[in-house]
């Protein structure tokens, strides 16, 4: 009879343990207890539902179901997605396209696999009280931005109309402008607009300037982003991350109620100050920005020209000096096939 083979000591157990904590494998390479391959992903902002089908998709098992085990991190405006990417905090991202632009530019290796928005939402609000009808009435006025990324575009429409403003930081709240602290507040229309008459300010009373429409600065918002290392040695991943936070984002517009519920949850345990009557209209909101393909169709993609309209009116704007590629920045995900 052959001896029993003993299994590894205790000691030699404790060694491959330290080696694992010094050297810890990267987590798009990183496969689970369970078989499934471990990724991160960071939205970039505080749970809400602007993130409701990646939330969806993991309570739902669609990330699972195609064989990935998804960590959700909380963003928010110190925990830029584009920083976290870079620096391998986390394997996938969302951001503005005007962000990922700008990053480009820099150097950052960063590529979209997937133009979940598309279109703007961002806006300009002023009190009509305030006497501001115009871009060019905001010259010389305090107006409240957002740090990093999602101060981009108002600042290239300023520079594009020749306004000079003085630049306040503005925080997630609005109650600075609802105070008279700012003569106008920047705002996404499903969210801080929401706020704003939530807070008990009638529309009427209200003057907003949309990026999109007629000022021309309508630049899709978030997409699904990663970095190019990650496409190139895990393409099939990122395709199945692309392909779940899709059918998150059609399960989530087709079961309001129960996308809520799953949006709450996340909201309560990161101790937003937030309500469900805020979520739902925001959800809402998302369903008319979204571009989301037919089953088995192509997800959005943004046109070149339309790219390069953009990238061309950030450099002349000043907030880039070069223009990456079309070819650099997007990577072709798969199309989309879903049971």
């Amino acid at each position: 009879m052959q001896p029993r083979r003993r299994g590894p000591s205790c000691a030699l157990l404790v060694m491959l343990l330290l080696v694992a904590a010094v050297f810890p494998a990267k987590a798009a390479e990183l496969p689970s207890a369970q078989g499934l391959r471990r990724v991160s992903f960071i939205p970039q902002w505080t749970p809400q539902a602007q993130f409701a089908g990646y939330y969806v998709a993991f309570q739902k098992g669609f990330y699972a179901a195609r064989g990935l085990d998804v960590k959700i991190l909380v963003g928010g405006p110190t925990k830029p997605s584009a920083q976290w990417l870079e620096k391998g905090r986390a394997d996938f991202a969302t951001m503005f396209l005007s962000t990922a632009i700008v990053e480009r530019a820099k150097g950052i290796k960063l590529v979209n696999i997937g133009q979940i928005v598309a279109r703007s939402s961002q806006v300009l609000i002023a009190k009509k009280s305030s006497g501001i009808e115009s871009i060019e009435d905001m010259n010389g006025k305090k107006v409240g931005l957002w740090g990093g990324g999602l101060s981009i575009m108002p600042m290239a429409l300023f520079k594009a109309y020749g306004v000079h403003v003085v630049v306040v930081p503005q925080s997630w709240s609005v109650n600075l402008f609802l105070r008279g602290g700012v003569d106008v507040v920047s705002a996404m229309m499903y969210n801080e607009y929401h706020a704003i008459f939530q807070a008990g300010v009638d529309p009427d009373q209200l003057v907003v300037f949309h990026l999109a429409g007629p000022l021309g600065f309508d630049v899709p918002e978030d997409g699904i982003y990663c970095m190019e290392s990650t496409f190139k040695k895990h393409p099939e991943t990122c395709r199945r991350f692309v392909e779940a936070s899709i059918q998150g984002w059609r399960y989530a517009f087709a079961h309001p109620e129960e996308a809520l519920d799953i949006v709450m949850k996340y909201v309560n345990e990161a101790h937003i100050a937030t309500n469900r009557e805020q979520q739902k209209w925001m959800l809402e909101h998302m369903r008319k920005i979204i571009g989301l393909p037919p089953p088995g169709g192509r997800p959005y993609r943004v046109k070149e020209s339309d790219y390069t309209s953009i990238c061309g009116e950030l450099r002349t704007d000043g907030l880039i000096q070069r223009i990456p590629s079309y070819s650099s920045l997007f990577r072709n995900c798969a199309a989309v096939h879903e049971k």
